[in-house]
């Protein structure tokens, strides 16, 4: 299979990627989500959800032997020791059945949805890095909103993350989410036709 263009595509929570992500994908142009992969690995009878009760205990577990994402969330939040011990187990398995879903897609490019691309060290894995741009106001009121969380909560998540600054830092593209969907959207489809060409310019 040649060479195709990688786009990591990601953002602040909050700032708008699914809209982002659902316009790629109206565009013909397959989309691998890390989120779709942690939550893939973790599975009951996954080998990654084995790993994550042997560390952490089965106090993660739903009655129905899921993953509590909720409990687990609640262990590694203020811990950066456990947090790190968490991404040791996943973040493998997590890359690995991304560039499987990578594998079974065409076009010629591909994007590869990962939030925490700036904080995970993920630049080596594609070939530009696409930011959607939100200000913390509009996070704060979109997160509180979508999550039905205090401000409070809203902003120790927001914390927690990359600064928008580093993710600036690291944007080759970026796509300032400050007005309207359908604005965004048109943003969307500008890129897309910039990508084509780089795609395109790529050696055979």
């Amino acid at each position: 299979m040649p060479r195709r263009l990688r786009i990591g595509l990601t953002g602040g929570i909050a700032s708008g990627k699914s809209t982002v992500e659902q316009r790629f994908r109206e565009l013909g142009v397959p989309v691998v989500n890390a989120d779709d992969s942690s939550r893939a690995v973790v599975a009951p009878g996954q080998p990654g959800l084995a790993a994550v009760v042997s560390r952490f205990g089965s106090g993660v577990l739903t009655p129905q032997g899921e993953l509590d994402r909720r409990s687990l969330r609640s262990l590694i939040f203020a811990d950066p020791v456990r947090r790190k011990e968490l991404e040791a187990i996943l973040h493998p398995l997590i890359r690995s059945d991304m560039e499987r879903r990578v594998s079974q897609s065409d076009g010629p490019y591909i994007v590869l949805s990962i939030p925490l691309l700036v904080e995970g060290g993920a630049r080596d894995r594609v070939d530009r890095v696409l930011l959607v741009d939100a200000d913390e106001a509009r996070q704060l009121e979109r997160l509180m909103s979508r999550d039905a969380v205090s401000e409070a909560e809203a902003r120790a998540t927001l914390a927690a993350q990359a600064s928008r600054a580093a993710r600036l830092a690291a944007a080759d593209d970026v796509l300032e989410n400050c007005g309207t969907v359908s604005e965004l959207r048109q943003a969307v489809d500008r890129v897309h036709r910039r990508y084509l060409e780089l795609a395109a310019a790529l050696p055979s």
